[in-house]
């Protein structure tokens, strides 16, 4: 571990935790490692334990490092890469990385359609049903993310929670009713979650998450579903091609 400077302008609490990045990236300290506590960080920077507490909680906060009560603070996995430029489930996605895949459906309900909910699907003043569909997504036996789809009724009247369970809707949509998804709309946003959602994905208070919000069309123009989705933060981070 280098030393701080304290004629920098930089922050301390903001070197150390550049210090501990450096040791992360240099494999100094790899996933699973037990990183120095912060008496030993105190001692050997000679700074005071809220400034480490600081830049180690920062690192926490931002899923570099995670905490395990009385055991002490370790190198977090990875994220794993997500690339925002081929329309794919997130099944195909997670089966495409050799992940093991499973969706959990928490509700199916054919429902009057809001108003927004109207909207962002472009269906005509006549059409007001839709089909709900909330599911949670699990990677490797872990929570990652949960999704809330919005499917025009008409679409798919006969459409049921058995047909749906353990597969893809986009699969679902191609094999079954011949509507192919083509192109979808997209926008990212962070969120903090709610008590239902943290108790859903397993997190600690006061996390943070990414809220998806997509919209998917057919090449014909055919608006097939409106779909929330609210995804850790602590697992994932998203590539952008442009191209």
């Amino acid at each position: 571990m280098r030393k701080i400077s304290k004629d920098n302008p930089v922050p301390i609490y903001y070197q150390i935790k550049e210090i501990l990045l450096e040791m992360i990236e240099n494999e100094e300290l790899k996933y699973g490692d037990t990183i120095p506590t912060e008496r030993e960080i105190c001692e050997f920077q000679g700074v005071s334990r809220m400034t480490v507490n600081k830049a180690i909680l920062e690192l926490v906060n931002q899923g570099i490092l995670y905490r395990e009560q009385g055991k002490g603070t370790f190198v977090a996995k990875p994220k794993e890469m997500k690339e925002l430029k081929y329309l794919k489930s997130f099944t195909e996605e997670m089966k495409e990385k050799g992940l093991d895949v499973e969706v959990k459906i928490l509700s199916f309900q054919v429902k009057q359609a809001t108003k927004q909910v109207k909207i962002m699907l472009n269906m005509a003043e006549e059409d007001n049903k839709v089909i709900e569909i909330k599911r949670l997504r699990i990677s490797n036996n872990e929570p990652v993310a949960i999704e809330t789809a919005y499917i025009p009724h008409n679409l798919c009247p006969d459409m049921t929670k058995e047909m749906i369970e353990g597969k893809s809707l986009y699969n679902i949509f191609r094999d079954k009713y011949k509507y192919y998804p083509d192109k979808a709309k997209q926008t990212i946003e962070p969120i903090m979650l709610n008590e239902y959602e943290r108790t859903l994905l397993n997190q600690p208070s006061t996390s943070l998450a990414l809220l998806f919000k997509r919209s998917t069309y057919t090449k014909d123009g055919i608006h097939l579903e409106y779909t929330n989705a609210i995804y850790r933060s602590d697992k994932y981070k998203y590539e952008v091609i442009l191209e």
